[in-house]
């Protein structure tokens, strides 16, 4: 069967040594404009030959520490401190940046659960063919970094599945430390997006990747900011691919794990959410969780919820306004010894 190309295309030569910004073209035919394209912003910064970093932000477009730490770096960062390749794409589902979106507002569509996407498909599912089918093959390290957007507040954490081999798990556990969040997780990805994101294609290709959640909310936490900044700084260092960048040492990361659904707590109907504990609260299995207020009948008593394990409060729904399915909180726990 022919392999079919993608249609995205960009100018840059990623093979050229050089510090080159322009982006990527991604075609969008429409009434006004028939044979437009829509630009994703992209840097490449090579010198010699070494390792390459994949560094991809604004995979959901509500989410910011990432995409500000990508931008500050792509800005500082010039052809004489690298050595090999670091490809930069602060903002990878340009059209959801723009308008401030989880998801596009050209198909709906949701990035991080479209991997790993079609070279004939709808936009989203282009971008995502473009990243699996291209970019990640050439990376030596991946890093996909996220926050809780809209919808979710998050502990400030790193995330990498379990690699296909025991030596690729230690490999990957060794990035946790090496990036330094103050939590990060080893997680199968059953509870968000299976094997339909960037993190569970790059493990299919035997690339090392690593992902975050930096806040949420859909504003910009300094912590998180920071964080994401040193550790990617730190990730590049360890490679060897900017030996001599500053930045401070980790001070590496506590290991927790989400061990199944349970450990999630979700709304059983519509109404106003009133919760009694926040993001990295201590909490006992049976505790009281808050509160669902209907907004239909003002006389009805609103419904008690309480949360179904004892652990850490990792996120926590940020809008009040809950729908039936929305998820109110999500529990962490410290990793059990292997």
């Amino acid at each position: 069967m022919t392999r079919i190309q993608s249609r995205i295309w960009t100018p840059i030569d990623f093979e050229q040594d050089g510090k080159f910004s322009d982006c990527l073209r991604l075609p969008l035919s429409t009434t006004k404009s028939a044979y437009g394209w829509i630009p994703i912003p992209i840097v490449s910064i090579k010198n010699g030959s070494g390792p390459t970093a994949v560094l991809i932000a604004g995979n959901h477009g509500d989410e910011y520490e990432g995409q500000l730490a990508l931008m500050k770096i792509a800005r500082e960062l010039r052809p004489e401190d690298v050595r090999g390749r670091v490809i930069i794409i602060p903002s990878l589902n340009f059209p959801a940046v723009r308008a401030g979106l989880r998801v596009s507002p050209l198909d709906d569509g949701n990035l991080n659960r479209s991997f790993p996407g079609k070279a004939l498909g709808t936009p989203t599912e282009m971008i995502a063919h473009y990243i699996s089918d291209f970019m990640l093959p050439m990376a030596d390290i991946a890093v996909d970094l996220h926050s809780g957007g809209f919808s979710l507040d998050y502990v400030q954490c790193a995330l990498v599945r379990p690699g296909r081999t025991e030596d690729e798990t230690d490999k990957l556990v060794e990035l946790i430390h090496v990036f330094g969040a103050p939590v990060s997780f080893i997680s199968s990805g059953d509870g968000g997006g299976g094997a339909t994101t960037l993190n569970a294609v790059a493990r299919e290709l035997g690339v090392l990747c690593i992902t975050t959640e930096l806040g949420g909310g859909a504003t910009l936490s300094k912590t998180g900011l920071r964080i994401a900044e040193d550790g990617v700084k730190r990730l590049l260092k360890h490679f060897g691919i900017t030996p001599a960048i500053d930045v401070a040492e980790s001070t590496g990361s506590e290991l927790m794990e989400i061990p199944g659904r349970d450990f999630f707590l979700y709304a059983d109907d519509d109404g106003i959410f009133e919760p009694s504990a926040e993001v990295g609260d201590q909490v006992e299995e049976g505790q009281y969780a808050g509160r669902l207020h209907s907004f239909d009948n003002p006389i009805q008593k609103p419904q008690e919820l309480y949360f179904p394990r004892s652990g850490q409060v990792a996120c926590r729904r940020y809008p009040s306004l809950t729908t039936r399915g929305d998820c109110l909180f999500n529990l962490m726990r410290p990793r059990a010894a292997s």
